[in-house]
């Protein structure tokens, strides 16, 4: 039996050659360099972000990207721990514990307050969720977005030129005198 497992991998091995460097495509055989891919920048960014940025090598826009995580991160621990304690203090208030409490939101609201402080301290946690994921989606737009322009070509080749112009009208010049028209040129250059 093994004999003839070793005969059928032996056989399945040189039926398909194996290659071992893969085919360039059309445009890497022109250019001979490889073409940036937006969707890489794009799948890059949405596992980890920032890496979107560094393959589009806009490396600046990689602390950009942990501040603004790092400050709503912040933002909802924050809003969380205050949510957490006025919660406690609600449910301590509203069923008239007797037991003694480390929490100063007991002796300072009534009931109304704290339902009223719980809920703020929870809308706002749920905003910085929301907050982070759309922050979280502005990386991954700025990234696709960075690597759909990383090949455009800005080069003084291609300009849009604008300035003021003052000509002389040479139709009434003659029958007139001196006029002169004004106007806005535009220079466009490809």
């Amino acid at each position: 039996m093994i004999r003839y497992l070793m005969a059928l991998l032996l056989v399945l091995t040189f039926i398909k050659p194996i290659n071992a460097q893969v085919k360039p495509n059309e445009s890497e055989m022109i250019t001979g360099k490889k073409k940036h891919s937006a969707k890489r920048a794009t799948i890059y960014s949405a596992i980890i972000p920032g890496t979107g940025q560094a393959y589009n090598k806009k490396y600046w826009k990689i602390p950009i990207v942990y501040a603004g995580i790092g400050t709503i991160s912040y933002f909802i621990v924050s809003n969380h721990k205050h949510y957490v304690e006025a919660r406690e203090a609600y449910d301590y208030v509203s069923n008239e514990y007797e037991y003694p409490i480390d929490n100063e939101l007991v002796d300072k609201y009534d009931e109304a307050d704290l339902l009223e402080i719980r809920d703020y301290y929870r809308r706002n946690v749920e905003l910085s969720w929301i907050v982070m994921g759309l922050w979280y989606i502005l990386n991954i737009i700025d990234a696709n977005v960075d690597a759909h322009f990383f090949d455009y070509d800005i080069s003084d080749n291609l300009t849009l030129h604008i300035q003021p112009v003052i000509e002389s009208n040479y139709v009434t010049v003659r029958s007139v005198g001196n006029q002169f028209q004004t106007g806005i040129g535009i220079s466009v250059k490809f």
